[in-house]
């Protein structure tokens, strides 16, 4: 009786052969290699460049004293009153120059300002890398209108998997339930094609960069 074998059948055997065969494999390091050149750029100038292209609003601080200097510069500007900071550090950072926020959740429904602390500032696409880790948990850099970020030097990488190999190695190996990249304020454009900021969280993303 003649054989008759489809192309699809034939197809499924070369797979099956080619399963079989043990054979090493030609890329054992691609994934470890850089998918772009290196950059031209200081990472501070490249993460303030695409960070405003975003809409994202950043400060760049020499010191403790100059950060304080400009937020209340911004906070005077916009007329705030109730700030909210729930990490120990950055507490501790406002109590040495006498600056007023919210230490609890009360009358929260009511917050202007969320003002957290990040886990990396993500140079490449501009964009801040969040977690769940710190007291400022889930809600203080998603509810209040503005959210503000004191962020490093020290915290800049280049590309997210340098980001997310910080948080390895911050947590060692423990990720944190909550990881998060915000790009920029909160938008959309659903609705019938127009860009709406602060759809789904803060309409304003603010980055104080200071040189540590």
């Amino acid at each position: 009786m003649k054989d008759i074998t489809t192309s699809k059948e034939k197809l499924l055997k070369k797979i099956r052969q080619a399963l079989l065969e043990k054979r090493d494999n030609p890329y054992p390091n691609l994934e470890s290699l850089p998918h772009y050149p290196p950059p031209d750029d200081l990472l501070e100038v490249m993460f303030a460049e695409e960070f405003t292209a975003v809409a994202g609003q950043f400060s760049f601080c020499e010191d403790e004293v100059q950060f304080i200097e400009n937020l209340l510069t911004l906070a005077e500007e916009r007329n705030w009153h109730k700030i909210y900071c729930w990490e120990p550090a950055l507490q501790q950072l406002l109590d040495q120059y006498e600056y007023p926020y919210f230490e609890t959740d009360k009358d929260f429904e009511q917050a202007e300002v969320g003002f957290t602390l990040c886990e990396a500032l993500i140079a490449r696409n501009g964009s801040v890398l969040l977690s769940n880790a710190g007291m400022a948990g889930r809600r203080l850099s998603i509810y209040p209108p503005v959210h503000i970020v004191l962020a490093y030097t020290s915290q800049l990488v280049t590309d997210l998997k340098d980001g997310f190999k910080l948080i390895k190695d911050k947590y060692n190996g423990n990720l944190p339930s909550m990881i998060t990249n915000v790009t920029g304020p909160s938008r959309t454009a659903d609705i019938e094609k127009t860009l709406v900021l602060g759809a789904h969280g803060p309409k304003e993303l603010f980055v104080f960069l200071l040189d540590k």
